[in-house]
Order: C-alpha cells, then sequence, then structure tokens
C-alpha cells in the first residue's frame, strides 16, 4: 500500500533520519512506521550513492520515504523518485510559483514536466513487462507533492498556493516560521505562529490536503492533541534526538552516580599522592 493511500485511511506516522544509516532507516519500517523522512537540506549529505542507498534501504523494509529537498532544484526533485521515494518536501515556498515549480518537477505530463527514463529504480529498471503508460499513471498518482509553509509568506499567499493542483501535503515547520517573524522559538506553537498553523489547517481541510509537521516529545498526549488539532502526517522525532534522549537517561538513571563516585576517589587519590611526594 502506497503512503498516499494509506493517508487515506487516516493519520500516517514516520520519524526523521539525520545519522544515514541504513540499519537506523531499516529498523524503522522493521517497527511498523508508515514513512522515513530524509533531509538534504539540513544534513551533510548530497545527491550521491550513499544518499541512494538510504532509499533502498527503507525499500528494504517497506517503509515509505518522504525527501526534503535543499531546493526546487528540478533534476534534484527527479533523481530521488527515480531512486525510489514516494514523495519530496520543498522547502521555503513562498508563492504559489514555487509550489508550481514543484509539481512541474515531480510529475510527468499533463499534470507536470518530469523528464522520463526507465533505466531506474522507480520503473523496475524497464523490466519485463514495463510499460511507459502504466509507468507515468502510477508516478502521477502516488507520489507526493509536500510544499513547506515555514515563512509568513506562506500565509500571505496561501489560498494562491493551495489552489495549485497537485499539492498533496503542506509541511508546516514552527521553528522556521517563529525565525521568519523574528519569533522566540519553542516546539509549543503560540500567537502567530499558532494562529498561522491554525489558518493551514481550516483551508487545507477545505481541499482535502494533508498536514505534516513533528510532535515532539512523541508520547502519546502530544500526538492526540496533534492529531486534533489538524496533523493528518506526524514526523515523531528523528533518530539523533531520541539517541540523544536514550544517552540521557542512561546517564541519569544509571550511570552518572559511578562516574561521580570514581572521579571524587581520582580526585582524593591525586591528593594523597601530592601529600606523600612532599612528604620524601
Amino acid at each position: 500500500m502506497t503512503l498516499k493511500e494509506k493517508m487515506k485511511k487516516g493519520p500516517v506516522f514516520g520519524m526523521a533520519c539525520f545519522t544515514g544509516v541504513s540499519s537506523v532507516i531499516e529498523s524503522m519500517g522493521y517497527h511498523g512506521l508508515d514513512f522515513v523522512y530524509l533531509d538534504l537540506e539540513h544534513t551533510p549529505w548530497m545527491l550521491s550513492g550513499d544518499f541512494e542507498k538510504q532509499i533502498m534501504a527503507a525499500r528494504i523494509a517497506g517503509i515509505s520515504v518522504l525527501v526534503r529537498m535543499a531546493d526546487n532544484d528540478e533534476v534534484a526533485i527527479r533523481k530521488v523518485l527515480e531512486w525510489g521515494a514516494e514523495g519530496v518536501v520543498i522547502p521555503h515556498c513562498r508563492s504559489a510559483g514555487d509550489a508550481e515549480e514543484s509539481v512541474r518537477a515531480a510529475k510527468f505530463s499533463p499534470a507536470g514536466r518530469r523528464g522520463g527514463e526507465s533505466n531506474v529504480r522507480a520503473a523496475r529498471f524497464g523490466s519485463p513487462g514495463f510499460d511507459w503508460n502504466r509507468y507515468i499513471e502510477s508516478q502521477n498518482k502516488d507520489t507526493l507533492v509536500i510544499p513547506m509553509d515555514e515563512d509568513f509568506e506562506f500565509t500571505e499567499n496561501i489560498d494562491e498556493i493551495l489552489s495549485v493542483q497537485g499539492i498533496d501535503a503542506i509541511n508546516f515547520g514552527p521553528i522556521d516560521y517563529a525565525i521568519s517573524l523574528n519569533l522566540p522559538i519553542g516546539y509549543s506553537m503560540d500567537g502567530k505562529v499558532k494562529a498561522a498553523f491554525d489558518t493551514l489547517v481550516k483551508k487545507s481541510r477545505e481541499k482535502g490536503i494533508g498536514v505534516l509537521g513533528p510532535v515532539v516529545p512523541p508520547n502519546k498526549e502530544n500526538i492526540q492533541a496533534a492529531i486534533r488539532n489538524g496533523y493528518t502526517m506526524l514526523i515523531l522525532g528523528n533518530d539523533m534526538w531520541h539517541f540523544q534522549g536514550s544517552l540521557k537517561n542512561m546517564m541519569k538513571e544509571s550511570v552518572s552516580s559511578f562516574i561521580s563516585e570514581r572521579d571524587s576517589s581520582i580526585h582524593k587519590g591525586g591528593d594523597e599522592s601530592s601529600c606523600i611526594k612532599g612528604h620524601f
């Protein structure tokens, strides 16, 4: 089942991956998450064989891939979709023109102007049974185009942006939205950021467009609140955040007292050594 098909049935759940470790990505799939959110904007990853392996790892584990692009470059968008991603997230969409460029790059004609090639993973490398017309139809139907609402200009132009044909969801970015307004940053949304989010949810619902965003920390209460408030695609933190949290808890609950005791003992031993040397 594609991610778009799951979205028709209810909320979908994913996690961002910043480490790029294929085994971590596979584990996300084996644990039952719906999608992995790979980031080309805020990580050192480039469009290379190493990044392609991240998409391959997800496909091995049966988890869908959304790629947050570095920009709106049509060749880069085409590459990640040909490598097997199910959707692209386009940062800093500020106008209907930005949204139209995203759709044009991700969709084949007549929906867009994406270039075609059969010797790619998305086309099963043109293996027996490949049919160009079916391939184009399925890619146009299943590929997700997700502009990001992370600037105040998005809200100013929201009606025009959401009217662009081919948009499946909007990724709300509360931190960058606050930065665009020079506001204090936090995961809790209030004031102008909350108003922008509420506007997005209301207008997206009217057009049947999904809303993607972060839920941090991803506990049951926050997930329930996020769904109630309008999120239909939930990013439950990222691998580094969860790793750091596990380390912090382990150190606090199990290890730090032993280290403190050890260091205290070493310090005392150092003092005694100094006294002995002084005595002789």
